[in-house]
């Protein structure tokens, strides 16, 4: 019978968050680490990094909007290693074992701006993926109308990005929630969430973290212990829990940004 090892995978991982992501799970993760990205030579770029660092992750490319490259990688990991027991969705596609939705705290920013109609669909325990993409599908018709106010939706800076990650979020509960239901035996864990306001190239140079720093939480969810029963269908954020519902405080470091 053959014995395969374990893998650990992160999509958009050759600069910032993702990249921080890969080297922590090469330095802690015991088994394989697969850095994906879909320019080739960006992606061999940051694996070489990481290789004169003394690190030894895979590279293989992967562009999440093409299915012929999901394909590839989905057939690269049954012939290699039988599946995949990690994956961070840095890039924003699942396997058995660990999943890491990043989203953002932006999407607390986002719900907390709703009207309460909309609100009470996004925190709604029963809200199916087709209702969630209906909403998602709205929302954008709504904006290009100029009726998005009018329908509810949030003001502020960073709107488009905000009710995207809402979307995220939301979808993830729904995903764990049907392993949850469907796959119970599996015991697979799947989570949102915020690794903080970080230095990259979306955060800007002001930003209050690292890549290392914002890789830790997504880095403390992938390595849940194997029988660990939770977290599971949780937004996360400093490796804490917090509810998705409107009320809930936000981290101040959001003032801070200016988002507020």
């Amino acid at each position: 019978m053959t014995s395969y090892s374990r893998v650990a995978l992160v999509t958009g991982a050759n600069r910032g968050i993702g990249l921080a992501i890969v080297r922590s799970l090469c330095q802690q993760f015991s088994g394989d680490v697969v850095l994906t990205a879909r320019d080739a030579a960006q992606g061999h770029a940051a694996v070489q990094q990481l290789q004169e660092e003394g690190l030894s992750p895979r590279f293989h490319l992967l562009d999440i909007c093409n299915r012929q490259s999901i394909r590839a990688l989905r057939d690269f990991l049954l012939k290699e290693y039988g599946g995949l027991d990690v994956l961070v969705n840095n890039a924003g596609i699942a396997f058995k074992g660990r999943v890491v939705n990043l989203s953002s705290a932006m999407s607390l920013v986002a719900l907390k701006r709703c009207s309460p109609e909309l609100q009470q669909k996004f925190t709604s325990e029963t809200i199916t993926e087709e209702e969630l993409v209906g909403l998602m599908n709205k929302f954008v018709e709504d904006t290009k109308n100029g009726v998005h106010l009018k329908e509810g939706w949030p003001l502020g800076k960073l709107v488009p990005y905000s009710v995207s990650k809402v979307g995220l979020t939301v979808l993830s509960r729904i995903q764990a929630r049907k392993l949850s239901e469907q796959r119970t035996g599996d015991k697979i864990l799947l989570n949102s969430c915020s690794p903080g306001w970080v230095r990259t190239d979306m955060g800007g140079p002001k930003a209050l973290k690292g890549p290392e720093e914002g890789a830790e939480t997504p880095v403390y969810l992938a390595l849940l212990p194997s029988n660990a029963e939770g977290p599971h269908g949780e937004f996360v954020l400093e490796k804490n829990v917090v509810q998705w519902e409107p009320g809930v405080e936000l981290p101040p470091w959001l003032e801070v940004c200016g988002v507020l």
